[in-house]
């Protein structure tokens, strides 16, 4: 069993978490700096740890919440931060709402891999609270988010993402600098929703994009029939498949079709 200790602070690292530690200032002071924090901000943190990025976000904004799902570093996190609001509970449960219906959210954190994924969505789904999201994350996920259209990276995660917020590809992140030392590299974006959303019924579209991409080496015209009235949508554009359309011609499709 892997273990990482820190100011007396003894951990099992544990898998199922995705816990790997970032032990080099200089990238989360620059974590810190590109997420454009300031003092009076709602700031939220995902996952602290040992605290690495809170040291950085502290400095500037003593007053923040944290969600770390670890009883021990809950408990470290508490003990060398008391100013700071710590909620000792799985991210993926926690109340945004709650959190931001006062003041928007600054999102931080070095997000587990194991649930990238759904943390992705969950801000994703919560978007009205949130003004920005600065997350370093494995970096095949990051590549998958900022992916252009007729790349094998670009699918349901790019398309959502890039839909609904801006989001820039910051910097690389190499395995050297993480406790104990994961088998890939990480990189940080930035996520900013967007004022407005593109389509009315956002829940509809997000349905249709993972209905379009639902067996990537078919067409369109095969992947959509079964779910909605094609009658409106040129042959053209249905003979290609999902990954060829941009952003734009997603939003001009779904706006033309008709659940069955």
């Amino acid at each position: 069993m892997t273990k990482v200790e820190y100011k007396h602070t003894e951990i099992a690292v544990k898998k199922k978490l995705g816990q790997n530690f970032l032990t080099d200032r200089n990238i989360t002071r620059k974590i810190v700096e590109v997420s454009g924090a300031s003092e009076k901000e709602n700031i939220l943190e995902i996952g602290p740890g040992f605290g690495a990025l809170t040291r950085e976000i502290s400095a500037i904004c003593p007053h923040f919440t944290v969600v770390e799902k670890d009883r021990t570093l809950a408990e470290f996190i508490r003990r060398e931060y008391p100013e700071l609001t710590v909620i000792e509970a799985d991210f993926l449960e926690t109340d945004l709402e709650a959190l931001g219906r006062e003041q928007p959210l600054r999102v931080l954190g070095n997000i587990p891999y194991s649930i990238t994924t759904p943390i992705l969505f969950k801000l994703l789904e919560n978007r009205r609270l949130i003004l920005s999201a600065t997350l370093m994350m494995q970096y095949e996920v990051a590549m998958r988010i900022v992916a252009k259209p007729s790349t094998k990276d670009y699918g349901i995660l790019a398309v959502q993402m890039q839909a609904f917020c801006d989001v820039r590809y910051l910097f690389k992140v190499g395995r050297k600098v993480f406790r104990p030392q994961p088998g890939v590299d990480s990189a940080v974006i930035c996520m900013r929703p967007k004022t407005d959303d593109p389509v009315e019924d956002a829940k509809g579209f997000s349905r249709f994009v993972r209905t379009a991409f639902h067996q990537r080496r078919k067409t369109l015209h095969n992947n959509l029939k079964e779910s909605y009235n094609l009658d409106e949508v040129e042959s053209a554009t249905l003979k290609l498949r999902a990954e060829a359309l941009t952003i734009e011609e997603f939003f001009h499709l779904f706006r033309q079709l008709r659940p069955l």
